[in-house]
């Protein structure tokens, strides 16, 4: 479960102390057997869409919000108590949408809790006078509640654009590095080859196995330098290139999400996502009609699935535009690539993270 569209729950136990006022009256005012058993089928029923709540997406919300104010409502009759369920009803809506959406909500809850005070005969005098009051307030610390909600996402935002640009950072570092080792190296090597072969021609055998053991000498640091110089890099290389693909998708336009944890991949496979990625999603910001796009990343058993997905009504995809060649690359390391083309566009990328035997 994420902490960036759901309530943290672990609280929520404790949130429930608010439901004095519905069990208040059951020590101060004498009930039918009925009556009893009716409260308590409303209290689980409750506690059932509270859970229920804690544990949705926001956009998911709308049910068990929906079935707090059923109960509220089916059980005020006998227990005008039940306003602190549409409290709680209240701060849901309040967590759970945008404002204009809130306003509407709020209103018409407002408009339910006048509606049952004139047709019903509730045993509080104050039910209104109270309960809209306290229904208001409670759904103003949802509105709290969603506003660090967001502040909490903008932040998480932020360290997630910084550690794609440190990572951006030491790449164009090791760039810089393996230039300035394999521009030097590489003019030594050469120097000392044709150094050696002018040598072999004038029969200076002896003088040209001492320019040889020197070259390979220098290849041999040259290749210690490089592998010095990569260490720790060959495993971020994917990360660096989905931040860039996903880049790239939000600049043309498309509201561009990645879902699960990117993997960490041998030097093959690493290169072949990367390749594999890039063409799909260019071929995307070609012929995509869509407005939205989702990258995930899933392991199970031993299989690294990534799937790229878009609303787009319509798309051309090819086999001669890239898709051929990308199959034959997956298929040499034991991958598999699928495409479908129902309500939008689908890539399916299957590839073991593992060489078979």
């Amino acid at each position: 479960m994420t902490p960036y569209d759901k309530l943290e729950n672990k609280l929520s136990w404790v949130y429930l102390i608010n439901l004095i006022f519905y069990v208040m009256p059951l020590f101060i005012v004498h009930f039918a057997l009925w009556q009893y058993l009716s409260m308590a089928a409303a209290l689980v029923l409750f506690l059932v869409c509270y859970f229920w709540a804690y544990r949705s997406r926001r956009s998911e919300m709308h049910w068990p919000i929906a079935g707090i104010v059923l109960v509220a409502t089916l059980i005020t009759p006998v227990n005008p108590g039940s306003v602190s369920m549409f409290a709680y009803a209240g701060f849901f809506i309040g967590f759970a949408y945008a404002l204009p959406r809130y306003l509407l909500l709020m209103a018409l809850l407002i408009a339910l809790l006048v509606l049952l005070e004139l047709t019903l005969t509730i045993h509080w005098n104050l039910f209104l006078i109270m309960g809209a009051p306290i229904v208001l307030a409670v759904s103003l610390l949802g509105r709290a509640e969603q506003a660090k909600l967001r502040h909490r996402m903008a932040e998480q935002q932020s360290e997630d654009e910084i550690k794609q640009l440190a990572t951006m950072v030491e790449r164009e570092r090791i760039a810089r590095d393996l230039h300035d080792i394999l521009g030097h190296t590489l003019s030594s090597v050469i120097l000392k080859a044709d150094l050696a072969t002018k040598l072999l021609v004038h029969q200076q055998t002896e003088a040209a196995q001492h320019q040889l053991s020197e070259l390979s000498q220098i290849a041999r640091d040259a290749l210690s330098q490089v592998r010095q110089s990569v260490s720790g890099y060959k495993h971020q290389g994917l990360t660096a290139e989905i931040a860039k693909l996903l880049s790239r998708l939000r600049e043309a336009g498309f509201k561009a999400e990645l879902k699960g944890e990117v993997p960490t991949l041998d030097n093959r496979r690493e290169t072949a996502v990367i390749l594999a990625l890039t063409e799909l999603v260019t071929n995307v910001m070609r012929h995509s009609k869509g407005d939205s796009c989702q990258l995930s990343f899933t392991c199970k058993n031993n299989i690294l699935s990534v799937c790229l997905t878009d609303n787009g009504s319509s798309i051309v995809v090819k086999e001669g535009n890239g898709i051929t060649g990308l199959r034959e690359r997956l298929a040499a390391i034991g991958g598999s690539l699928t495409t479908q083309q129902t309500d939008g566009f689908s890539a399916a990328i299957q590839l073991p993270l593992q060489e078979s035997v």
